[in-house]
């Protein structure tokens, strides 16, 4: 499937399958494509070419059974803040014609799973960042949907409440035994939470798996060194076969090495001989970071600047529809 804006391709060729009862996230940076991608999915917005089927109901020709199947949680606030948080669940029951014994025994249900119960009375504009979030998810649950959607769930919160949060949606997955469908440019996030996740930038998926098997299949240790000149060393580095690859980023040369502790002299012997000053050096094993790298050249931060333009582009074309 794949979505264009005159001459910006926002999704390019993606096939996807998503395994039913997971937690399923899309990673990559800003204006990846990412939400253009779920906008699709959800019926917001039709394919420029191909089709895909949600619950086995066609996006396009099925667009209201697809509907009534998915929950929706967007990345801008769509609560109505003048309400109280059970009101805007009441509101919501209503748009999918529940009845109003059935709703209040949901809404009392969802208010306690995300911890709102005390909360249900308040109006939802002296709500903090993460509350709003929570009850943003509850109302997206009103209906006992099949797929529940998040785009960027965790925007904008705390390390603390974003953490909340995700329990909140690991506890869902669990007692509702829903299909969760993420977007997120939080690479722990991505690690922590998803069960399976798709790597997309630039409108691609570039690799799809688990967290653990996409680190795993890097192999080896991951050697950060920052050193005065980091395109003189990954050269140099790179001229060795026990070297896998040396990356460089944001100041740092990221060497990956079989048996790391092993290699550190060597590698201290190779960058001195070429003249270069090692500041600092470190070892770890690949994290999700390292793998974005592999597959795409560049870190997500290094990247966002470009998003950011294709998200400008984006919005521009869509003022125009």
């Amino acid at each position: 499937m794949s979505k264009k804006y005159d001459d910006l391709l926002a999704v390019d060729s993606i096939a996807l399958s998503i395994k039913k009862g997971g937690i399923f996230g899309l990673l990559g940076p800003n204006g990846a494509g990412k939400t253009t991608l779920i906008s699709m999915l959800v019926t917001m917005r039709k394919p420029t070419s191909g089709s895909a089927s949600v619950n086995g109901f066609d996006i396009s020709k099925e667009s209201d059974s697809v509907r009534r199947s998915i929950g929706i949680v967007f990345q801008d606030p769509s609560l109505d803040d003048e309400l109280t948080a059970i009101e805007n669940l009441r509101l919501h029951a209503s748009m999918y014609g529940m009845s109003k014994q059935l709703s209040e025994k949901r809404i009392s249900e969802l208010l306690r799973i995300v911890g709102l119960e005390d909360k249900s009375r308040i109006q939802v504009k002296k709500f903090s960042g993460g509350m709003k979030r929570r009850l943003e998810i509850a109302r997206g649950l009103i209906h006992h949907p099949k797929v529940l959607f998040l785009d960027e769930p965790t925007l904008g919160l705390d390390p603390q409440t974003r953490a909340s949060i995700w329990g909140y949606i690991q506890k869902l997955n669990k007692s509702e035994g829903i299909t969760i469908v993420l977007t997120t440019h939080y690479m722990d996030e991505a690690d922590k939470v998803c069960h399976d996740l798709a790597i997309i930038d630039k409108g691609k998926i570039v690799v799809i798996g688990t967290p653990k098997s996409l680190k795993d299949g890097l192999g080896g240790d991951v050697v950060s060194v920052k050193c005065s000149d980091g395109t003189l060393c990954a050269d140099e580095l790179s001229k060795f076969d026990w070297v896998k690859s040396a990356i460089t980023h944001d100041g740092f040369v990221d060497v990956r090495v079989e048996k790391g502790e092993e290699k550190i002299p060597r590698l201290m012997k190779v960058i001195g001989d070429s003249g270069v000053k090692v500041n600092s050096i470190s070892l770890r094993k690949p994290s999700l970071d390292d793998v974005f790298l592999h597959y795409t050249g560049s870190t997500i931060r290094e990247q966002e600047g470009t998003g950011r333009d294709a998200m400008r582009l984006r919005r521009k074309a869509w003022g125009r529809r």
